[in-house]
């Protein structure tokens, strides 16, 4: 494997950190290596907030979950998807925007994420950690009022980075050949109750924490219930009418 792979196949998030601060001048340069990352029809419909202030910070940290490392990380960003600085440009040119399309919500969402992934590599080439943090989607209004995010602007996720000041396992993924198919869909269960067993085995060794455990069971929380139903009428709200 070549180096970049290499560190792509070594992520793991990073939960604590060290004291030592992210320097401006770097967090500049994984923005920019965040903007490089492929964007739906040059649109860019992205906004990432640096969060600097401890109380707003604090506060973050409570309504995602009382996920700590959010305020003591050495930086937390807020990954935003914004159809307010493109659309805005468009009608400066004369045109006539028609606003709230689905298709709006999936090119921000999309750009967000691929911009911020950019920007995790990049940090992780530079020696930092980073956890995502879905968990800004459990109060978004809150955040939003909190940052001030305009009407078609939206939080996607935050993310932490820092030093880091633990080593976690690299956590398996589902086999290749899972994921991969050819031509058409294939029924993979046989594979991912091999896979139940694999985790099974890497949380019973794994450092940091033990359990008995497998992917199937962890995934059980996520649909037994209706998960965030309040994000359909908060975007609404934000101008995504999803039309």
């Amino acid at each position: 494997m070549n180096p970049t792979i290499e560190l792509l196949k070594s992520h793991r998030s990073i939960r604590k950190f060290t004291d030592q601060p992210v320097s401006r001048e770097l967090l500049e340069t994984l923005i920019e290596a965040g903007q490089a990352a492929a964007t739906s029809s040059h649109v860019q419909a992205y906004t990432v907030i640096h969060v600097k202030n401890p109380t707003n910070r604090e506060t973050i940290a409570e309504l995602a979950g009382g996920q700590s490392y959010v305020a003591t990380g050495g930086a937390f960003l807020l990954f935003c998807a914004d159809m307010k600085r493109p659309t805005e440009a468009a009608e400066r040119t004369g045109a006539r925007v028609v606003r709230g399309m689905t298709e709006q919500l999936l090119v921000a969402s999309v750009d967000t994420a691929l911009m911020a992934q950019n920007v995790a590599i990049a940090a992780e080439s530079e020696g930092l950690g980073i956890c995502y943090i879905g968990g800004v989607r459990n109060n978004p209004q809150q955040i939003s009022d909190l940052l001030g995010l305009p009407d078609h602007v939206f939080p996607v996720f935050g993310m932490c980075l820092g030093y880091p000041a633990h080593d976690p396992d690299v956590k398996p993924r589902l086999p290749v050949a899972a994921i991969l198919k050819e031509d058409t869909y294939s029924d993979d269960r046989e594979l991912v109750e091999a896979f139940d067993e694999t985790m099974n085995a890497y949380y019973q060794a794994r450092k940091g924490g033990n359990k008995e455990s497998t992917w199937s069971q962890n995934l059980s929380p996520l649909f037994d219930t209706k998960l965030r139903p309040h994000m359909r009428e908060f975007l609404v709200k934000r101008g995504f009418e999803m039309k």
